[in-house]
């Protein structure tokens, strides 16, 4: 029995922060505007097409990006409104796709295989991006492939808010005269290896041989040569099943001293705000679960801008934990749930001081790897009874889980 014809789409939001500071303030429309830290220091998150023509780019310093495009109006960034339209879109792609994957803030894969059979692919896809224009007014791409790869690439081919199909069986037609650098994991080192050896478009990689390719540049030389044939076989993960990262205590005495409880709150949201960096990921969704003697278990979570970081996580952490306590009543277990997550760690780089504290987490996350996770604390969970290698009263038991919603 034939294998159903695969479809996939992408989508990518145009200069997603852009678009939403153009949204809110309509006097951006048209100028070229950078989304970044200060005209100094830091680097571009992102910016106007307008901007772009200057040879501004997303990651590139900002007194590069200044010198480019001096006139460029700064925006520092308004980071919940990011997360508030990055939601909205998902509710509306949620409420129509079959099988769909968000990739990141403002990228969506959907998978349209089998469908075929009720109605055309391509119109659709059209229809959805047009819901999505109509209800959030933010302009939006998308390329409709065989997989994943082509799809994306084909997005990339038809921005600024256009789309573009590529047939099946017509991915390498389709990639033949692109240069070499639009596969992901071609960065400027291989793609000047790849120059090389006269390796400049998909077609001359896709007419190397196999074997030539394995011996200049290794393993990564077949999977380059697979993907110039146009061939992808990564899948589209559904959104509902992605991860959570969450960590319990359950203590060998119930547990009455606040101090102690929030100090060991603030420890577990430490700990799985690391492994949430660790997995460069973001987190759009915190909660708190307390669980009393008698067994009554209650949690509360909130919806947060998407952040990474220990020092936006613990504040939301300890009024959750504040709205939910009993006073006075013992606890047996506490809890923290990380959820909402998402790719592309980066794009939490948003204000003037983001490249300082990215520089510092990284830091702290090199010595946990190098020397252990314990090794590094907040004051705050360096509790009196524990200080100078005493033995703490309160023993706990807690476990790091990764689990599907």
């Amino acid at each position: 029995m034939n294998e159903p014809q695969r479809y996939i789409a992408h989508f990518d939001l145009d200069s997603f922060f852009v678009s939403v500071e153009v949204l809110n303030d309509p006097s951006l429309k048209g100028k070229a505007v950078i989304v970044g830290g200060s005209r100094d220091r830091g680097v571009v998150t992102t910016c106007s097409y307008e901007a772009r023509k200057f040879g501004v780019h997303s990651a590139m310093p900002m007194k590069t990006a200044m010198k480019l495009c001096p006139h460029a109006i700064l925006v520092r960034g308004t980071r919940g409104e990011y997360s508030r339209y990055s939601r909205w879109v998902t509710e509306i792609i949620a409420a129509k796709a079959p099988l769909f994957e968000k990739a990141s803030i403002d990228e969506f894969y959907i998978d349209l295989t089998g469908m075929d059979k009720f109605f055309d692919p391509l119109r659709w896809t059209i229809g959805l991006r047009a819901e999505i224009i109509e209800k959030t007014k933010l302009p939006i791409s998308f390329g409709l492939a065989s997989n994943k790869m082509v799809a994306k690439i084909a997005t990339d081919e038809a921005k600024p808010n256009g789309y573009l199909f590529v047939q099946p069986g017509m991915e390498k037609q389709f990639l033949a005269p692109l240069p070499v650098n639009k596969f992901s994991g071609v960065g400027e080192h291989m793609f000047l290896s790849l120059k090389a050896m006269g390796i400049h478009t998909i077609r001359d990689l896709s007419e190397t041989p196999v074997g030539l390719l394995e011996k200049k540049i290794g393993k990564y030389g077949v999977d380059l040569w697979k993907k110039s044939q146009g061939i992808h076989t990564s899948e589209v993960h559904a959104y509902h099943e992605a991860k959570s990262i969450s960590t319990e205590n359950t203590f060998e005495e119930n547990i009455g001293d606040t101090e102690f409880l929030l100090s060991e709150l603030v420890r577990m949201t430490e700990k799985v705000a690391y492994e949430l960096r660790q997995d460069e990921k973001l987190t759009g969704c915190i909660a708190v679960k307390i669980r009393y003697p008698d067994f009554e278990t209650t949690s509360r979570q909130t919806t947060i801008d998407y952040t990474l970081r220990d020092d936006e996580l613990i504040p939301v952490a300890i009024d959750l934990f504040h709205k939910l306590y009993r006073k006075g009543k013992p606890v047996r277990l506490l809890g923290v749930r990380l959820s909402e997550l998402t790719n592309h760690a980066v794009q939490a780089s948003l204000f003037d001081d983001a490249e300082k504290k990215n520089n510092l987490y990284k830091a702290i996350d090199d010595v946990k790897n190098t020397f252990g996770k314990t090794l590094l604390k907040k004051a705050r969970t360096v509790n009196k009874n524990t200080a100078g290698n005493k033995e703490a009263p309160h023993i706990s038991k807690g476990n790091l889980h990764y689990k599907k919603n």
